[in-house]
């Protein structure tokens, strides 16, 4: 890997500035890919795209940047593509600074961060050595999330098309499904959630298996036909739904006949039932019938002790005594039969009573 170091002015790096579906982030008169297939999407918040401004404005020393040099003479950024739309975007005139546009400052102002000087590093390489640098140097600035680091590893044409559906602001997954995900968008948590629904959890051979296909329609079908199945399956949304892995309900039940408004009133009934700690796996319960995924209330360390003196420290089964520690607390009517964590419902046992108990 060749390292040059360089320096270029704000009004040179942001000539001939385009931002577009088509043409992608362009930048240096064109001769700059300021969003190669491995970068993530534009995340500063207003606070940090203010401040990147506020340090060339004051003629602050900017962080360097660094760019990997192509074999047809043009460059793409490794480092720095947060704050060089940030630059960009400003000279363009898409939000303020300090209540004012660039087109409102004086000429003599309009010069001072035209005329700014960044300094810039040139990686001359090859491709795996550029995505190396890149890894290595993103270490220490914004981190990477991880499936931002899988489009680096995979990129082309079809992780390409796939961010056009999941990873934009406002995209088709966000109209579609967003009520049902976790994480957001520009961050690759819609893209990461629906590559694993697909997969079954193999992100990374689903990724290198489709690296090089034009489209990722199979993927979107799939997360639409998973969203549909939801929607139509519970009639009821509630916030409780969100960040449920869908799809591996969807794999197992949608050719199942089930019937929705039973569903319905039988998620209501759960829900209102206080014994039933994780409201959200509810909806698990209602198809696979595994208390686990209720996670039922258990007996407190207090109500233990006082069924604990109630039988003298005996087993109720055994009827012989043993220290607390070797004991556990045990429904006499389980909660699948209306059973409740009461002491009046409640039992000391010993531990291998209660051990086979459960595997009856």
């Amino acid at each position: 890997m060749k390292i040059e170091e360089i320096k270029l002015s704000v009004k040179d790096l942001s000539d001939g500035y385009v931002d577009k579906l088509e043409e992608g982030v362009l930048g240096y008169s064109g001769k700059l890919d300021i969003r190669p297939p491995y970068q993530r999407e534009f995340v500063y918040n207003d606070k940090q795209r203010d401040a990147v401004i506020d340090t060339i404005w004051n003629v602050y020393p900017l962080n360097v940047m660094y760019w990997a040099v192509r074999e047809d003479g043009g460059f793409e950024i490794i480092d720095g593509q947060q704050r060089t739309i940030s630059i960009c975007q400003y000279i363009n005139g898409d939000f303020s600074f300090n209540k004012r546009y660039f087109s409102n400052l004086e000429n003599d102002e309009k010069d001072k961060l035209l005329n700014y000087e960044l300094t810039i590093y040139l990686c001359s390489g090859t491709d795996s050595e550029k995505l190396a640098w890149f890894e290595t140097i993103n270490i220490a600035g914004e981190e990477l999330y991880a499936q931002e680091l899988k489009n680096a590893v995979y990129h082309g044409s079809w992780v390409s098309d796939a961010k056009k559906y999941f990873s934009k602001n406002g995209c088709p997954a966000k109209g579609l499904g967003g009520d049902y995900l976790t994480g957001a968008a520009i961050r690759q948590d819609y893209l990461e959630t629906a590559i694993k629904w697909i997969s079954k959890n193999n992100i990374k051979d689903y990724m290198a298996e489709n690296q090089h296909n034009a489209s990722a329609v199979d993927l979107w079908n799939y997360f639409s036909s998973v969203i549909s199945w939801v929607e139509a399956t519970f009639k009821t949304y509630r916030r409780e739904m969100k960040g449920i892995d869908w799809a591996f309900l969807y794999d197992d039940f949608k050719d199942k006949n089930l019937n929705p408004d039973e569903l319905e009133i039988e998620i209501k009934k759960l829900m209102q039932d206080d014994e039933v700690q994780k409201k959200k796996g509810i909806y698990e319960y209602v198809l696979r019938r595994d208390e686990k995924f209720l996670k039922l209330r258990t007996f407190t360390d207090q109500q233990k002790r006082e069924m604990y003196e109630k039988q003298d420290g005996l087993c109720n089964i055994r009827k012989k005594p043993y220290p607390i520690e070797e004991m556990e607390a045990d429904h006499i009517t389980p909660w699948s039969e209306g059973g409740r964590t009461i002491v009046e419902n409640g039992q000391m046992i010993h531990k291998e009573e209660n051990r086979r108990k459960s595997n009856k």
